[in-house]
């Protein structure tokens, strides 16, 4: 029972990191172009035309 001391604090903590990490992301717009990355892998601009 003295590892639950331990574990809530830790996984409220944690909860908390990612809960940052979210509005982190989403203050600074990472979900505001979700195909842009589906699109440019098909584009072959770095092959060099001979």
């Amino acid at each position: 029972m003295n590892v639950l001391v331990f574990l809530i604090p830790l996984a409220i903590l944690l909860g908390l990191l990612a809960l940052y990490g979210l509005f982190w992301s989403l203050k600074r717009n990472q979900y505001e172009d979700l195909d842009g990355a589906a699109y440019r892998i098909l584009l072959d601009d770095d092959i060099e035309k001979k």
